[in-house]
């Protein structure tokens, strides 16, 4: 029997494939603010038996801070964090992720900010060794702007705290995101692909995982 969820991302392809062609590759979250940062590892603990979130190591990072929809500020959106590290050999690691809620359930669900110093959530579920996981990063600054070009100015002001949860446990702090400045220009032409480049010892799982695989590729098929 065909996988609904799989299927359901197929039909949205090909109307996100004409949005992407429109918005330079991207359908959505077409506007960002790209920042230079540092992403340092400390572990969790418990540990979880997955060594790229048990581990430490300090990395170069890239963030892009982004308005799902592109509607004005100071109007909520679905506002987005996207973090590429390298990881083992060079490989990139993406992590998407959406402003959403905290507890057990309300991290599943996207939710409307207007203040990008919000929670932001995977949604998606990862397979892993201690089961399926979710990663999140909790804000350590009081306030940020949601648009993107007094974001980008705030530089260095932009920190979290990154946090992973297996099921439905407590969020467990594993991280540090800190940016050390903006990269001058109002967004980047990188693109991020949690499904193909997880965290090592992670693997993109669960229905959203198979629902965004097509959007993704129909992106990088388009993407300038």
């Amino acid at each position: 029997m065909p996988d609904p969820f799989a299927v359901a991302g197929r039909l949205v392809a090909g109307p996100m494939g004409l949005v992407a062609r429109w918005r330079h590759g991207r359908p959505i979250h077409a506007r960002g603010a790209v920042l230079d940062a540092v992403l340092e590892r400390h572990g969790a603990e418990p540990p979880l038996g997955v060594p790229w979130l048990d581990g430490s190591g300090t990395s170069a990072a890239v963030v892009r801070l982004s308005r799902g929809a592109g509607l004005p500020a100071p109007l909520p959106d679905v506002l987005g964090l996207a973090v590429r590290v390298s990881g083992d050999g060079g490989a990139p690691v993406d992590l998407l992720l959406s402003t959403s809620g905290r507890g057990p359930l309300t991290r599943r669900v996207p939710v409307l900010r207007s203040d990008a110093a919000a929670t932001y959530g995977s949604i998606m579920a990862y397979r892993s060794a201690a089961g399926p996981v979710r990663l999140a990063a909790f804000p350590d600054v009081p306030s940020l702007p949601s648009d993107p070009e007094p974001l980008g100015a705030a530089g260095g002001a932009v920190a979290f705290t990154l946090v992973v949860a297996p099921g439905s446990q407590a969020w467990r702090p594993f991280a540090t995101l800190r940016a050390t400045g903006a990269r001058g220009r109002p967004d980047t032409g990188e693109r991020f692909d949690a499904v193909r480049n997880p965290p090592p010892g992670l693997a993109a799982t669960g229905p959203l995982a198979r629902f965004r695989e097509p959007s993704y590729a129909t992106a990088r098929r388009v993407a300038p």
